[in-house]
């Protein structure tokens, strides 16, 4: 099906032509995917991973792990709050996917951005989506999992819409503009795929953890890293043919989604401890706030990267002095 680019420039996807005129790293990106993507690989086996001695999310990242209060509970006190985290995350990859990112593809298929367009960025997107479709899958399976040998139901209904859910709604319906919505759609994906890595970094490399969930941030994460690249070469493509107000708006909206992105969703663990019947839960979360602990990454380096190609960090209000640029660009 695929066949390595050509002399000319030209490459081949099963019988699809991709000029030579292609974005270089999109094109290399769709002619990978049949090698690279989880849902290409077989079936993984999360029941069978699945460790009910194990917590079920890291409690490194909890942002109140250290509060007197929490180190108080009873290990299945504890584990109850771990558990209903990871409810939390699976169900916020889901709505990620679902209401932000694959939305954001079909605009750019549907020729809302007249300067993205492309035989290659149109198999890629089309790849994506349905990269996409298989995690929210995956994150489904794994909460189903989850509740099935906990024997509770962790409802997701019982939770919060997502934090960075409420914040791309809010300023959608503020913006009087459709150009204006459709840049904040694409921003909040980019940020997403851009990120999102980070955040499934977090889980893959904890130590002790359930190895269900290990495994699915691991697969999840590999996918991403490729998604990133995607979105950042579109965002690097579209910037310099918007004009002035498009182009403040989309940096604005791309800083408005990684701060939303990279902040501790304080209503959903609200929300947590008043399911788990935490006493002392609120003053717990009103402590931890207190005492500035708000930011859940710490790995902006995709985002950053994509603004140092623009020439832009200058314009950029964030605070990149703790910004790990960790140069993993593999699919490049």
């Amino acid at each position: 099906m695929i066949t390595d680019p050509r002399e000319d420039g030209t490459a081949t996807f099963g019988t699809v032509l991709f000029d030579a005129v292609d974005n270089p790293v999109i094109q290399r990106l769709a002619l990978n995917w049949q090698k690279r993507a989880t849902v290409k690989r077989d079936d993984p086996d999360l029941l069978g991973l699945f460790d009910p001695a194990l917590p079920d999310y890291p409690d490194t990242i909890v942002p109140f792990a250290d509060h007197p209060v929490y180190r108080a509970l009873s290990p299945d006190r504890q584990g109850e709050i771990l558990t209903w985290a990871m409810i939390a995350l699976n169900r916020n990859t889901m709505f990620s996917e679902q209401r932000v990112v694959n939305p954001a593809f079909s605009l750019i298929l549907q020729g809302e951005f007249p300067g993205l367009w492309g035989e290659a960025l149109e198999i890629s997107l089309m790849e994506s989506m349905v990269d996409e479709q298989y995690h929210t899958l995956m994150h489904h399976i794994a909460s189903g999992i989850t509740r099935k040998r906990r024997g509770r139901p962790y409802k997701d209904s019982d939770l919060p819409l997502p934090y960075y859910s409420r914040v791309h709604m809010r300023l959608s319906a503020d913006a009087p503009e459709r150009w204006q919505r459709s840049l904040l759609t694409l921003s909040f994906a980019t940020i997403t795929e851009l990120c999102i890595g980070g955040y499934l970094e977090l889980i893959a490399k904890a130590p002790g953890i359930q190895p269900m969930n290990l495994a699915l941030a691991r697969l999840h994460r590999h996918d991403e890293v490729c998604h990133g690249s995607i979105n950042g070469e579109l965002v690097k493509v579209l910037y310099p043919q918007l004009n002035k107000e498009q182009q403040r708006f989309l940096l604005r909206a791309l800083c408005d989604a990684l701060d939303a992105y990279a902040a501790n969703d304080y209503g959903t663990w609200q929300t947590v401890v008043d399911l788990v019947g935490v006493e002392g839960g609120e003053e717990m979360l009103k402590d931890v706030q207190g005492a500035g602990r708000k930011a859940l990454l710490r790995d902006y380096s995709g985002l950053y990267r994509v603004f140092e190609d623009l020439e832009v960090l200058d314009r950029i209000e964030f605070d990149w002095s703790n910004v790990r640029v960790s140069g993993e660009v593999p699919y490049q």
